[in-house]
């Protein structure tokens, strides 16, 4: 079995090709600059993008089953379409996709909506897969601004209802899925899976989380959508800036709902519940201060 991995060298794929490295699975591994980059023994790294054809068509030869994941991007709709289609070409059978809570609801935030897209491209080209919804990634908390440094939670989620994905599960889940789907002796049927730890946060209880872990207060910086993304276009594209509010508007008026069965769905998949946000934070705070 082989697996291609695109957005292999992201915070998500680079952890999907661990997994599937891990349990002995050969991985090609999808990247634009293969000689700048470093993966575990198993993996060959391949060249190309999702908007190159000609080298999705030489990534995919040969392939079992694929983990995609498209970069949110101007163009991402395009590169994931083509690839969908490429895949569906290529007679491969085995399938995990990258999408994301709510794609089909929340229509204004581009990168939903081409992930919604992408979705109805699956189920109406019969393509058996397993499509992966997380929610707000755990990983956004130390990454964007950390908590830790500036005693803020900056992120706009609002105080609704929040699921949070730690991108470690969600990455472990990937590689069971695709591991699952290549074995078995018959095609599996398609699946959607809200990839979400069960707890319900709001923007006040992450901070109050955080406080609690580190021993220093640490307060919700509040709602304000014109400062987020005045602060986000200092590193991000302003077409992203306003994706990313466009987002957080969402959560701030409509919230998260998980799928029922979800958790106990995941639990079969890892063996064990999803991480909590509290964990992630503990564990973030432990790293940083061994």
């Amino acid at each position: 079995m082989t697996v291609l991995v695109t957005g292999a060298t992201g915070t998500v794929g680079r952890d999907v090709v661990a997994q599937l490295t891990a349990r002995g699975v050969p991985v090609r591994a999808l990247t634009r600059s293969p000689e700048n980059a470093e993966f575990p023994d198993g993996v060959t790294p391949v060249a190309g993008d999702l908007l190159d054809t000609e080298a999705m068509r030489a990534a995919l030869s040969g392939v079992d089953g694929v983990f995609l994941l498209s970069p949110v991007a101007a163009d991402e709709l395009t590169g994931t379409l083509n690839t969908l289609d490429l895949v569906r070409t290529a007679g491969i059978r085995s399938l995990v996709y990258l999408s994301v809570i709510h794609a089909e609801a929340f229509t204004d935030p581009p990168h939903f909506a081409a992930k919604a897209a992408a979705e109805r491209m699956i189920a109406e080209a019969g393509l058996p897969a397993t499509i992966l919804r997380p929610g707000y990634y755990m990983q956004n908390d130390t990454q964007w601004h950390s908590p830790l440094e500036h005693g803020v939670f900056v992120s706009p989620v609002g105080n609704r209802a929040v699921l949070a994905t730690d991108t470690r599960d969600l990455a472990e889940v990937a590689a069971v899925s695709l591991i699952q789907r290549m074995r078995a002796d018959h095609v599996l049927p398609s699946e959607t899976l809200d990839v979400v730890t069960p707890e319900i946060l709001t923007g006040e209880a992450m901070a109050a989380v955080w406080s609690e872990v580190s021993g220093r207060p640490v307060a919700y910086a509040g709602d304000d959508l014109d400062t987020f993304e005045q602060q986000m276009r200092r590193f991000l594209p302003a077409w992203n800036a306003h994706d990313l509010r466009l987002m957080f508007h969402r959560f701030q008026i409509d919230g998260m709902t998980a799928a029922p069965r979800a958790d106990q769905r995941l639990r079969e998949l890892l063996g064990r519940p999803m991480r909590t946000y509290r964990e992630f934070a503990a564990q973030t705070v432990a790293s940083r201060t061994d």
